[in-house]
């Protein structure tokens, strides 16, 4: 399975953004997928992850409340709306799955050893 991450740019603070990640394959439906973000010397962190049916979404306290995970299964396609950006929110986003068959009906996973595929980052940069 291969990802793609699509959105990212410059937006003033305060503005929105809606990233996307398409993960081709007719099993889609059951991954479990997540979007982590990495700022220049950090640590990737997590910011959004949902389940694998897509029933439960969780969100890291920095962004909970400005940020909306969604999935449309009929298009393989998970969406991050980012709104109320930040200047720290600036960083290289990264969506993320799990294909396990074994995790389909776990609760989103929130760490990066939960994931075995990765898309290329897509960069977002708020300036204030």
């Amino acid at each position: 399975v291969q990802l793609q991450a699509f959105g990212g740019g410059l937006v003033q603070d305060g503005g929105s953004l809606r990233l996307s990640c398409e993960a081709p394959g007719s099993t889609f439906r059951r991954y479990r997928m997540g979007w982590f973000r990495q700022a220049p010397g950090n640590e990737r962190m997590i910011v959004a992850a949902t389940s694998g049916r897509g029933t439960v979404r969780r969100y890291s306290e920095a962004v909970k409340g400005r940020f909306t995970l969604s999935r449309i299964n009929g298009q393989n396609t998970i969406y991050l709306q980012m709104n109320s950006l930040k200047p720290e929110d600036t960083a290289v986003y990264y969506c993320a799955l799990d294909d396990r068959v074994s995790t389909t009906n776990s609760d989103p996973a929130m760490h990066m050893y939960e994931y075995n595929t990765w898309g290329q980052g897509t960069e977002v940069t708020v300036s204030s």
